[in-house]
């Protein structure tokens, strides 16, 4: 986990605002609140001490009431996508490609800094391209101060894959975005490809045919608009 992300969620729990937190750590409220969103609060005895009880007791229960809502609506989103059939699940995989594969180089590619997609993805390949470990190769795209090792051990465990299923990590040494996106981005992103290994059915003919899976795919929604 995100260093500042531990400590900040260290402090929510011992009940602290999101201005409290921001002070202390040095991060965006914005952020804060993207984080900790759907998560219940209390306010500790210090943040009572700071505003008034009434004001801040109602905020926290409105809190505590929304997040109640968000996790019975997930719940609810979770059953109604959870035993999807295999025509179901093979649709999925387009949709996720549509949004976040390479479109370009003729070669299947999917990035993407959340581990559960890149899971899904790699999956995918498994599932309905007919790849095998050795057909597939991860390249960690991260900025100047990560940690190499640190990022690189956490990809192997959330994907399962080796050290040969790992390319030459690539750096972003934009200043312009580094300091941000570095701590937007703490494990960077992974971008998972399918080699051919001399096969063209997990290479270029494979590409093209995704090229129609994505055409056939988006042409059925166009006619809905």
């Amino acid at each position: 986990m995100n260093p500042l992300r531990e400590k900040a969620e260290n402090l929510r729990e011992q009940g602290y605002s999101y201005k409290m937190i921001a002070n202390e750590i040095n991060v965006a409220k914005s952020t804060l609140s993207n984080w900790f969103h759907d998560k219940p609060f209390s306010p500790n005895k210090e943040v009572l001490r700071r505003i008034q009880y009434g004001p801040i007791k109602s905020a926290a229960k409105k809190h505590n009431k929304k997040v109640a809502e968000v996790k019975a609506l997930k719940q609810k989103g979770i059953q109604e996508a959870t035993n999807l059939t295999e025509r179901e699940l093979w649709a999925l995989g387009i949709g996720l490609y549509i949004g976040e594969g390479s479109k370009s180089n003729e070669q299947i590619e999917i990035t993407n800094s959340d581990p559960a997609v890149i899971r899904a993805a790699l999956g995918w390949y498994f599932q309905f391209c007919n790849a095998t470990a050795e057909d597939i190769v991860i390249i960690i795209h991260i900025y100047p101060s990560n940690d190499r090792e640190e990022i690189l051990s956490f990809w192997k465990k959330a994907t399962g894959l080796k050290d040969q299923n790992f390319g030459k990590i690539q750096i972003d040494k934009r200043t312009n975005k580094s300091r941000i996106r570095s701590n937007k981005l703490p494990y960077g992103t992974a971008h998972i490809r399918m080699k051919s290994n001399g096969n063209p059915e997990k290479g270029v003919r494979l590409y093209r045919k995704m090229r129609g899976w994505m055409q056939g795919a988006l042409s059925q929604l166009e006619k809905r608009a």
